[in-house]
């Protein structure tokens, strides 16, 4: 097989410090051979809508091969796609196909762990204990009488022990296996210096294929403590406490030695190549230590989602993310959504108590949606305001809420099962985009889609967003193209401007202002400014409640 390198997007150096990434569910996206799966046939097909919209690359969750344990994070070979997606030919063909029209490409990469079903696993689970094939791993002894304890307290994040016994040849009861995840993810051993290297061939290998750059699963949970101590904090999360103790499995030091080698590699290739991290951390002071020049380029900034629908959260998490990645020249990325949180348009819809509460379960507090689809078509103005770079969560684009009444008998994330069925899990994110037509499956396939889709997304599809011009495809498809040609929006920085309580007001540079109006009242616009763009209707220069607008300064 022949690569298909096609040249890279025309752009400056460091085109990641700025750029709009839309991040695909490839599951969800669009399914281009009828199976009711998104794959790479359908991406492709959907280029010329990514191209439209006007986004500067997309980030691919995992296609990988994988049993699909948990959505394709388990994987079993990280060189193919897995076959319900597509082919590697057909990956390298999109890849082209993406540079062609502008687009980079972000790949996943997991290297926390594996699926149960990697040749490396399978290899450890016929070897004895203590042989070198179960040293890539964490496999230990059990605790009490006849090693029927698991080794430690921690728990998975999916719910139950962090750790799963093996069954030896004879029958007997083996050594236990450390998953922070599912049973079918069991963790990695970092400080194997085989591990290390065979990532490492791994970034070559897709780098070598074209791919512009990759987001790093778990980027905080690498290392381990050698001792594995127990945790008695573990019911906090999966980070480091909110006190600062430290965190036997997140956050440890011994990870930044290891994206100093990775940020060595890509160096060596040409497009400034760049890793984007998945770092849950307790603050953004945590998070610069991962962005420090010789080390990762971005990372998501949890912090600004994790902010309520509120002028004072919202200016802290914005505050707070400069005041930590400044000094050490990162850019700031920012974020409403992803395939691991419930969908801004449903958090926004709720009561303020309940928003930054509901990031990964489903809440009981009912939810409006027009309340929510009006501060998220207001937010995203804001995050687009914003300097740095944007990351867009496929659906968004369209104002897809949060589907809550998914039936018990399709969800697939593991944690429906993990926590006896008391979280529904992610699924209600990931639910298939709707794409055109007026009932399901709204053109994403010709099959019925692996989670259906609700009958009200009729009016969501992009076919029926694109005809109507105040739409929130429209919206998106404005305000990125206004972002890419207002040189304030460009490359100026942000400076706050005075206004009241419950009003967020910044210029950027002398020429672009952004106000945005959390209050409960109108609030009236500088008559020296021109309305560039709104999110909603501006009426004798009144900014209604929960909408945001950006002026051109005269």
């Amino acid at each position: 097989m022949t690569d298909i390198l096609a040249p890279r997007p025309a752009g400056g150096g460091e085109w990641w410090r700025t750029a709009a990434v839309y991040q695909i569910y490839i599951r969800s996206f669009a399914d281009g051979n009828g199976d009711g799966v998104g794959d790479v046939a359908g991406l492709r097909a959907r280029l010329p809508y990514l191209r439209d919209l006007g986004v500067d690359a997309v980030w691919i969750n995992p296609w990988y091969l994988s049993p699909m344990a948990d959505g394709g994070y388990d994987v079993a070979d990280f060189r193919r796609i897995d076959p319900v997606l597509g082919t590697l030919e057909e990956g390298i063909e999109f890849i082209a196909e993406a540079h062609d029209h502008g687009i980079r490409v972000i790949l996943d990469i997991v290297p926390n762990h594996v699926s149960d079903q990697h040749a490396w696993f399978q290899e450890a689970l016929a070897a004895a204990p203590g042989s070198p094939a179960r040293e890539r791993f964490l496999f230990r002894d059990g605790k009490g009488p006849g090693g029927d304890q698991p080794p430690n307290d921690w728990r998975a994040a999916f719910g139950g022990p962090a750790w799963t016994r093996t069954t030896n040849a004879d029958g007997t009861p083996g050594q236990w296996y450390l998953h922070l995840f599912a049973p079918e993810q069991p963790d990695l051993n970092w400080e194997h210096p085989e591990v290390r290297a065979e990532f490492e061939s791994i970034l070559r290998f897709w780098f070598d294929k074209g791919v512009d750059g990759f987001r790093i699963d778990v980027a905080h949970g690498l290392v381990k403590h050698p001792d594995l101590p127990d945790f008695p904090r573990h019911e906090h999360d999966q980070h480091l406490t909110r006190d600062g103790a430290e965190h036997p499995h997140a956050d440890r030091d011994g990870v930044h030695e290891i994206y100093r080698a990775w940020r060595a590699i890509a160096d060596e290739y040409d497009g400034d190549r760049v890793f984007a991290a998945e770092a849950w951390v307790p603050s953004p002071e945590r998070l610069a230590r991962y962005l420090r020049p010789d080390e990762l380029h971005t990372a998501f900034n949890f912090h600004f989602l994790e902010a309520s629908w509120e002028a004072k959260a919202m200016r802290g998490a914005i505050d707070d993310s400069f005041a930590a990645l400044s000094p050490i020249g990162a850019p700031v990325t920012w974020v409403l959504s992803n395939h691991d949180v419930v969908r801004h348009v449903s958090r926004f819809g709720r009561p303020l108590h309940a928003q930054n509460k509901n990031l990964g379960l489903v809440s009981d507090v009912p939810v409006d949606l027009e309340s929510g689809t009006r501060r998220a078509r207001a937010a995203a103005l804001l995050s687009l305001a914003l300097p740095g770079s944007v990351y867009l969560y496929q659906g968004e684009e369209l104002g897809l809420w949060e589907v809550e009444d998914l039936p018990p008998e399709v969800l697939q994330d593991p944690t429906w099962e993990r926590s006896g069925h008391t979280d529904p899990g992610r699924d209600g994110c990931r639910v298939p985009l709707p794409w055109a037509g007026e009932e399901p499956p709204f053109g994403f396939g010709g099959a019925e889609p692996w989670l259906p889709q609700p009958a009200a997304w009729r009016e969501l599809t992009a076919e029926a967003e694109a005809a109507r011009s105040d739409s929130m495809l429209n919206l998106y498809r404005e305000a990125l193209r206004v972002r890419r040609s207002e040189p304030g929006l460009v490359s100026a920085e942000m400076s706050w401007t005075s206004s009241p309580e419950g009003v967020l007001s910044f210029d950027r540079g002398e020429g672009v202002r952004c106000v945005v109006n959390f209050a409960d009242a109108p609030y009236p616009l500088p008559g020296d400014a021109d309305v560039v763009l709104a999110s909603e209707p501006v009426e004798d220069g009144l900014l209604p409640t929960d909408a945001a607008v950006w002026l051109r300064l005269v």
